[in-house]
């Protein structure tokens, strides 16, 4: 049976189009001053984005010189978009796939990178299996996802005093990993939650070097735009590089 993505029903769509990240691109993007150093040279160099949305990434990865970009997704509506963004760089293709089912030869790409995506994976040592199946060695993998205190209670929205205040973010059932329903863009989203020490730890046995770890925060001219600031009370995000070792190769077949 086909998987269905959420962000091809119509109206979830339309009002995921009209976020600030979906209209500036990665101008909106709150995180992206912070993710942006964490990219290798790209001149000359193979990148695969797993879960592109509209393209943003593999745009600004052509326009800083590589070779060949391949964006995965499995929103059709996602996807038309990207490929209109991307009319100007015929180096950039398109796939539309789950992550979890695509599959490419061994020593693909020189990048893997994957944007605010992995938390809707049920299952991350199967995304690190995926990278180390077509990185090559001394390959770069950088992601973004949802911070682990972001995602430990579920629903993903602050408690509001009396007054309309911000309570303390709630945090509850951090090391229960697992499915949550979060409220997202008023819809109910399934994701799943992992502790830091799965991230980094999974990293770090599973073959790569880690080169940076960030939780960036929202930079100073984005702080006047309506619920910014809150972001400032609690991680929502959490940035990594790595590097897959060169003696890595024998995972690959696990």
């Amino acid at each position: 049976m086909a998987r269905e993505d959420l962000y091809d029903d119509p109206v979830f769509f339309q009002r995921y189009s009209q976020m600030d990240r979906s209209r500036e691109g990665l101008a909106g993007a709150g995180e992206w001053e912070a993710l942006e150093p964490l990219l290798p040279d790209l001149r000359g160099k193979r990148m695969l984005d797993l879960g592109c949305g509209y393209g943003w990434h593999c745009v600004w990865a052509a326009e800083h010189g590589a070779s060949a970009v391949t964006g995965v997704d499995l929103s059709e509506r996602m996807l038309a978009v990207a490929r209109e963004k991307s009319a100007a760089f015929p180096q950039i293709v398109y796939l539309r796939s789950a992550i979890e089912d695509v599959s490419f030869p061994p020593e693909s790409f020189d990048l893997v990178f994957s944007s605010l995506a992995l938390h809707y994976l049920s299952s991350f040592q199967a995304f690190l299996a995926l990278v180390r199946s077509c990185l090559r060695p001394g390959g770069d993998l950088v992601f973004s996802v949802e911070h682990p205190v972001f995602t430990a209670a579920g629903p993903q929205e602050w408690i509001y005093g009396l007054d309309g205040t911000p309570l303390p973010f709630p945090v509850d059932r951090y090391f229960d990993e697992g499915q949550r329903t979060a409220r997202f863009l008023d819809a109910p989203v399934v994701k799943y939650h992992r502790t830091l020490t799965t991230y980094l730890d999974g990293l770090l046995t599973g073959g790569f070097r880690l080169l940076r770890v960030v939780e960036p925060q929202p930079p100073q001219r984005l702080l006047d735009r309506p619920g910014m600031r809150d972001e400032l009370r609690r991680p929502m995000m959490l940035l990594v590089a790595a590097r897959l070792e060169t003696g890595a190769a024998e995972r690959r077949t696990r």
